[in-house]
């Protein structure tokens, strides 16, 4: 057990002004030291350049990545005027996501020196003091707060300790040495005989408000309710000792008990038993965070979600009973059954959470929350449910890609903490998701439910329209059709002639073909989506110059493509251009002054193209071009009847889009010369093509 309790995540309200910088000053300081404190654990510093896993940075860019955060938001946020060390804050700035487990990898190995990063750190912390220390503080704050972005940047450092503490885990030991800080729990013994506790109907409500007084992530904010059947749950958390029974039953060799995707993992993986688990002779030994030891088979066993749910499916087939994985919201009707205590500010937690008691997993049995054992802490719980937007979901401005980009149907919820959780993370609302193939220090426990799982709808696009919309605009060309994005792009160019060219707006950029062949031209360009993972593609293209993605050819048959920017001669263009997440309806002030404005196949799928097109002349310069493309495909799934600018009869009369523009452009804008009609082709499957054709408008700014 640690000597004294980590300091817990602050309430963000009270009257004395002093005492709450102090608390947040403290919070900082405690969360800086600790997650520094990790890092002790490496015996070398070679130790810091050699990746834990293929698919994440070497340690020393995470060292760096949680102190660059901070410079980097509070300077987007309009606290800082001035950077620290700006290669720093780029190097540092982008983790890897969680990637398929076959992606290929291509990072850098040009890394700053462990010293410099400390020194930088160092820097770092000298600077976010001083501003606590003289920020002007008003309270409450929320997150329209400028404070917000501080305790931002604690929370994510927090974060960053846990995932951190798994790449630790994965290192080889002999990049590890033991440290007093991080002692493992002492005591383990025979995995208890799990048993059934019948939960019973409830209806459970999530969702944080925003007069709420303590920190929260997007995705946490919003409301969800429902009325949950009664089930049944496993009292304890899956053991070791339970997941040998599937083990030694040929739960790894038998396909039967996997889904494709998990089957896929496990094929590619050669995946015999939890990653954790080490085979020595005809024993086993568990991998913790600094050492190896004899296999504690009544702690909870640490798998991802692929391989719980393989468990569930043996479980299933051989007991006849329909045993599966938690949804969150069943997940969220156990806690409110046991209501387990919340963790107090002045004694340990009730659970092996927050760091309260060890720096390891412990015994199943040892927390009981009412009549089952951790609810909360020990491991995180996979459940069966993709995350999703809550009703009412925004992003957050200064961390809009927070959740968006797991939005996808790929990663799934876990719920209730580890041992590491701490801060907001700690908290029961807290909504964090991963990638199935992924391992945290996460577990589970079953349930036995008729209810079917339904996953809730997310509005995101899938990764199959990804790669289709990365095709369609670096992919072949198809039917003689000529590239539609770099066709608008050189009709865009032509149309500005000797016009000032300093400036564009790619508005719907998708993945951002347009936006790099406008930059051939203007000094600058910005390309902005309504989709994070669409500007997530034009972010690396940008970076990288290099793009990878599938294309279906013919039902689960996939081929792999490569497009590199350097091959479209586009590759000079990469430091004139900057993506943004952003709704056309409603950008935020910065993004004007422009000289020309592209918006390709957008009016027709925006909720209020109306407010669009009597706005869009205050975001360019007198004189300059709007160029809207379109194939006005209007339906009421994306546009409201009312909202539709053409495509309807009006006095009796056939009122086309066309004639709407006119009309509702007129009064800023005038019609360079006739619409011209441009073709596109998006492909779908080998066999298979959209064939489209786009109307092109371009309209001066006179007014």
């Amino acid at each position: 057990m640690q000597n004294a309790l980590f300091q817990r995540t602050p309430l963000l309200t009270g009257t004395d002004v002093a005492a709450k910088r102090e608390e947040i000053l403290s919070y900082f300081l405690t969360t800086f030291d600790r997650y520094e404190q990790l890092f002790e654990l490496l015996a070398s510093e070679e130790a810091y350049y050699v990746k834990p896993i293929s698919l994440r940075h070497p340690l020393i860019f995470y060292l760096g990545h949680t102190a660059t955060f901070f410079i980097n938001k509070l300077v987007l946020a309009g606290l800082l005027s001035q950077r620290v060390n700006a290669s720093f804050e780029s190097t540092f700035a982008v983790g890897v996501d969680e990637m398929s487990w076959d992606d290929l990898d291509e990072v850098s190995d040009a890394w700053p020196t462990v010293v410099e990063v400390m020194d930088y750190r160092q820097q770092v912390r000298l600077v976010v003091s001083q501003l606590i220390e003289s920020l002007p503080l008003a309270l409450p704050v929320d997150w329209n707060h400028p404070w917000w972005t501080i305790v931002m940047g604690i929370e994510h450092e927090r974060i960053h300790l846990e995932t951190s503490s798994v790449l630790i885990r994965q290192h080889e030991l002999i990049n590890i040495k033991p440290h007093p800080a991080w002692g493992a729990c002492q005591v383990s013994g025979t995995a208890p005989e799990n048993q059934m506790v019948t939960i019973p109907a409830g209806v459970i409500r999530l969702g944080r408000e925003k007069s709420e007084t303590v920190y929260g992530w997007d995705n946490e904010y919003g409301l969800h309710e429902a009325s949950v059947p009664a089930f049944a749950a496993s009292r304890y958390l899956v053991s070791n000792g339970e997941f040998l029974d599937f083990v030694d039953d040929k739960g790894y060799t038998t396909d039967a008990y996997w889904d494709v995707e998990g089957l896929a993992w496990k094929q590619f993986s050669l995946a015999k038993h939890p990653t954790f688990w080490v085979r020595q002779g005809e024993a086993w030994d568990l991998r913790l965070l600094a050492e190896l030891i004899a296999m504690p088979w009544n702690w909870p066993a640490e798998v991802n979600y692929h391989e719980a749910a393989a468990f569930c499916n043996w479980k299933k087939a051989t007991t006849g009973l329909a045993v599966r994985l938690p949804t969150e919201d069943e997940w969220h009707r156990m806690y409110d059954f046991c209501a387990p205590a919340t963790i107090a500010a002045d004694h340990p937690a009730s659970a092996n959470i927050h760091l309260d008691h060890y720096a390891s997993p412990c015994p199943v049995s040892e927390f009981a929350h009412g009549e089952l054992f951790d609810v909360t802490g020990n491991v995180w719980q996979w459940t069966q449910t993709p995350i999703y937007p809550l009703e009412g979901f925004v992003v957050h401005p200064i961390y809009d890609d927070f959740t968006t980009p797991t939005f996808d149907g790929r990663h799934n919820l876990i719920k209730g903490g580890s041992w590491i959780s701490c801060g907001n993370e700690a908290q029961a609302g807290a909504r964090y998701a991963f990638r199935r193939h992924f391992f945290q220090h996460a577990g589970f426990r079953y349930v036995i439910a008729d209810a079917p799982v339904v996953a809730a709808a997310s509005n995101y696009e899938t990764d199959r329209l990804l790669s289709e919309y990365a095709e369609f605009h670096y992919g072949d060309e198809h039917f003689g059709v000529t590239n539609f994005p770099k066709a608008l792009a050189d009709i865009a160019i032509r149309a500005m002639a000797d016009k000032p060219a300093k400036k564009a707006l790619d508005l719907g950029c998708a993945t951002g073909r347009s936006t790099f062949e406008l930059a051939r031209h203007f000094d600058q360009v910005t390309g902005i989506d309504f989709s994070a993972r669409f500007v997530g593609v034009c972010a690396q293209m940008a970076e990288q110059g290099v793009l990878r993605y599938t294309l279906t050819e013919e039902g689960q048959l996939v081929s792999y493509k490569t497009r590199r920017l350097a091959e479209m001669r586009l590759e000079e263009t990469r430091n004139r251009v900057d993506f943004f997440q952003g709704d056309a309806c409603n950008l935020k002030p910065v993004f004007s002054g422009y000289d020309l404005i592209l918006a390709a196949n957008l009016i027709d799928r925006l909720y209020s193209p109306v407010k669009f097109l009597s706005t869009v002349h205050e975001r360019l310069n007198m004189g300059g071009i709007l160029l809207i493309a379109s194939p006005y495909t209007w339906l009421e799934e994306h546009t409201r009847r009312e909202e539709w600018v053409g495509g309807f009869k009006k006095n009796g009369e056939n009122f086309t889009t066309l004639d709407g523009l006119k009309e509702m452009l007129g009064g800023h804008f005038r019609l360079l010369q006739a619409p011209l009609d441009v073709p596109f082709v998006i492909r779908e499957t080998r066999r298979k093509f959209q064939h489209s054709v786009s109307q092109v408008t371009l309209w001066e700014r006179i007014a």
